[in-house]
């Protein structure tokens, strides 16, 4: 009866360190999704201030250029433009192209519309990211509560299923970390 108790003790040994390194990986896991989650919000938040500057810098285009046309079609008919009209219209033509390209403060609707769409793109790496994560993170507690039972019911079959599952997370966590984008779940 001592064997089978030794027998007994050994496997619970094996199998509570087979817990404790399921639990290190979840943690593991648990770190990189708070870290792809807090990245997800700052690359939307980044994203949606870019997309509000290019409309707003849309808005001042268009009423920019209106300005110009109205002008220009005042004078239409009329045999001659005043320069100081001519200058303004021009004027308003510059600004209005100035805020369309503005490549020397990335702040035209070109360049706003670019980062932004670098932004978004990271959000949705990040949030790809994010879902492995979890994935994996929730193979590891099922791991961890099957590797428990095998503990307390001496199922060999438990543990190697735990085993198992702990090698589906080990898996989706990587990805998480290095090809986020490889599997889409």
């Amino acid at each position: 009866m001592s064997e089978g108790l030794g027998e007994f003790a050994e496997s619970n040994k094996k199998v509570a360190i087979l817990i404790a390194v399921l639990a290190a990986f979840l943690a593991i896991a648990e770190m990189g999704a708070k870290s792809a989650q807090t990245e997800v919000l700052t690359e939307h938040v980044e994203a949606s201030n870019l997309w509000g500057f290019f409309q707003a810098k849309t808005v001042r285009q268009t009423v920019v250029r209106t300005a110009a046309e109205e002008l220009e079609a005042q004078y239409k008919d009329a045999p001659a433009m005043p320069s100081a009209v001519k200058a303004q219209i021009e004027a308003w033509r510059r600004t209005a192209a100035r805020y369309e390209s503005e490549p020397e403060t990335n702040e035209g609707r070109k360049e706003l519309s670019e980062n932004a769409t670098k932004h978004a793109a990271r959000r949705d790496h990040a949030r790809a990211a994010y879902h492995h994560f979890e994935y994996g993170s929730a193979a590891f507690q099922l791991a961890i509560v099957l590797a428990s039972a095998a503990a307390v019911t001496s199922v060999a079959f438990l543990a190697f299923v735990a085993g198992g599952l702990g090698l589906v997370g080990a898996a989706l966590t990587a990805v998480g970390f290095w090809a986020p984008t490889l599997l889409h779940l």
